[in-house]
């Protein structure tokens, strides 16, 4: 006889059921009563003997405490998701289905272990208000709960990391690991060594206290998106004959012209210099000095300077504010102060910017998201885009995905792909679909790649007259209230990529009559998913909605992945969409998966050498 898998999906909406039979129960308690039946089930999850009934029994208690105190009570699907995330698994909810209530269910009963939980969000202002959203349903269930901000002292992140659940960044959490590392010193590197300092003064210099159970939000962005961006802990001070030279390479890259000199690779964004360009670069650099005294150094210098010339631009990759090169995370739009880029790029687009330049520094520490996730022992996260890359997630974690269904069908349209010809025609048909709608009254979200796609959209709109809010890396300090409002009829807002994540955007009465939010997707990106995770935000909780795409064949995606396909079916296309609109479907869809591909390639180098790193780190008995 053989043997059916029931999909994991199934299993946990019957144990979600099964909580819900619970309610009737649970709600005949008294208050006293539900706080006794807490703390019991507290000494048993403290003990770690909790069974899967014992678990249905706390998620039950856990949801009527919810109600109590937020007025929410976690639906069927919120349950699911909940003690999947409890058992190490990835879950995916659509974008609107409730994420962070769904996130205290799990955090309270591995908050009763007493070895800390890390909720990890995707900025500062939501590990705050999320701290603070379910402060006394945590208190009530006899926890406590702090956060971590980027401005905090030592001694303030390490009360925070001491709270039974911590809400923090994915950037800050890894971050203080680093500098807890550094600390340790050589103690870091022997388990012997760390035990017999436990008591001493080295203790009181760490600031977390282990790496125990970990909730990822938005795990498809920071488990997969940001997982090969490494985290570096540098020191260093200015060479005042370094910064010469990097102001020199400008000067001498001028003469280089692209094919007769280097050529381009768009896809890694790499520049190679052909035969002509190295006999060019050595009459060059005669006479200069420093870094030109080396030919490999030199080249080094001046590839960089290339590479930066054709793949990094203001308002797309980096900002300039304050006389500093700031960069732009190209997959939320936000600004990482605390970034540089490494082997001299930076210090070159500091040179070409003409503002101070920072020393390259020596790392004195180092990881990637990929290899400091691993570390947690129970990891699980939730995302509303995951099933694309499911088998990754598996590779990368060993964690297993589980797609949860939405608690109202979703009746949100899809309007499409338009693709043109140009950048110009695409912008004027977002513009015109902007206008058109926005005389219905409805709310508009408008989707970008880049501050400067956002920037030139904003133009347009304002020459119309139409009135509107920007969110982008330049306005990221309002960002929670320009997408809680975005919402309202005839409200009108353009942002970048995925800013807002974690924010929910409720429909006013007018809104939801006029036909609720209608988003439009001005540039497509690399991956299909992002374009999924944006156009959710339509539609959310049974809301009506809808969703459209645009895209040109001089988009950076096309130009990059497709650039011959595009630039052919650019010659027989005029100022309107491309037709037939399965063939420019096609095209993109093509390019994205290049795009995908390569990232894929890309993340596998980078887990094949953390991996190399652990095994010969752990070796030779050095923590890396």
């Amino acid at each position: 006889m053989v043997r059916r898998l029931i999909p994991r999906r199934l299993i946990y909406l019957r144990k979600a059921h099964a909580v819900h039979q619970l309610q009737g129960a649970s709600h005949a308690l008294t208050e006293s009563q539900l706080q006794l039946r807490l703390r019991e089930s507290a000494e048993v999850f403290g003990r770690h003997r909790d069974t899967p009934l014992d678990r249905i029994h706390a998620a039950a208690l856990i949801r009527e405490a919810a109600f109590r105190l937020t007025g929410e009570e976690p639906y069927v699907v919120q349950l699911a998701g909940a003690l999947a995330l409890f058992d190490g698994s990835l879950v995916e909810m659509a974008t609107g289905e409730g994420k962070s209530l769904t996130a205290t269910i799990p955090a309270i009963m591995a908050g009763w272990r007493r070895r800390g939980c890390h909720i990890i969000t995707v900025n500062d202002y939501l590990a705050q208000r999320d701290a603070q959203q379910f402060a006394n349903l945590y208190r009530f269930c006899g926890l406590n709960a702090d956060y971590i901000g980027q401005q905090m002292a030592a001694p303030r992140r390490r009360q925070a990391y001491a709270a039974d659940i911590t809400y923090c960044t994915n950037k800050e959490v890894c971050f203080d690991f680093l500098r807890d590392k550094l600390a340790l010193g050589p103690a870091g590197r022997s388990s012997v060594a760390l035990l017999r300092d436990l008591d001493s003064a080295l203790a009181g210099r760490l600031v977390q206290r282990g790496l125990y159970f970990a909730i990822v939000d938005e795990a498809d962005s920071i488990l997969i998106d940001e997982a090969i961006t490494p985290l570096l802990i540098s020191g260093g001070q200015v060479n005042r004959d370094e910064a010469d030279c990097f102001r020199q390479a400008i000067a001498v890259a001028q003469d280089f012209q692209p094919g007769r000199d280097y050529t381009t690779d768009a896809a890694r964004k790499t520049v190679e210099l052909t035969r002509g360009g190295h006999t060019r670069l050595m009459h060059q650099r005669r006479g200069l000095h420093g870094l030109w005294y080396s030919p490999h150094r030199s080249e080094e210098l001046l590839t960089q300077v290339l590479v930066a010339r054709h793949f990094y631009h203001p308002g797309k990759q980096y900002l300039v504010q304050d006389s500093r090169v700031v960069i732009v995370d190209e997959f939320t739009g936000r600004l990482m102060p605390d970034r540089m880029w490494h082997d001299g790029l930076h210090q070159v687009i500091e040179a070409r910017e003409n503002v101070d330049i920072q020393a390259m520094r020596e790392t004195l520490a180092r990881i990637s998201y990929q290899r400091f996730f691993r570390l947690y022992k129970h990891l699980s996260g939730m995302s509303g885009t995951l099933a694309e890359v499911q088998s990754e997630l598996w590779h990368i974690y060993q964690r297993p995905l589980v797609v949860l269904p939405t608690h109202r069908p979703c009746i949100r349209g899809h309007q499409g792909l338009h693709v043109f010809s140009t950048e110009k025609n695409k912008f004027a048909a977002v513009v015109a679909t902007i206008a058109r709608i926005h005389q219905q009254k409805r709310p508009i979200l408008v989707g970008t790649r880049s501050v400067a796609a956002s920037e030139i959209l904003s133009a347009r709109l304002t020459e119309l007259g139409l009135s509107h809010h920007v969110l982008n890396a330049v306005h990221h300090a309002q960002e929670a209230a320009i997408v809680a409002a975005a919402g309202r009829s005839g409200q009108i807002t353009v942002a970048t990529n995925m800013a807002g994540r974690g924010t929910d955007i409720r429909l006013d009465a007018t809104a939801r009559s006029a036909g609720g939010l209608y988003v439009i997707a001005a540039d497509i990106n690399d991956a299909a998913r992002v374009d999924r995770q944006l156009a959710g935000r339509a539609g959310r909780q049974g809301d009506p909605g809808d969703a459209i795409h645009f895209c040109a064949l001089d988009d950076i995606l096309l130009q990059t992945h497709t650039p011959r396909l595009a630039r052919l079916l650019a010659k027989f296309s005029g100022s309107g969409p491309i037709a037939p609109r399965w063939l420019a479907a096609w095209l993109v869809a093509l390019a994205q998966h290049r795009a995908s591909r390569s990232s894929h390639r890309h993340r596998q180098t980078v887990a094949h050498t953390d991996h190399w790193l652990e095994e010969s780190l752990s070796f030779s008995g050095n923590s890396g």
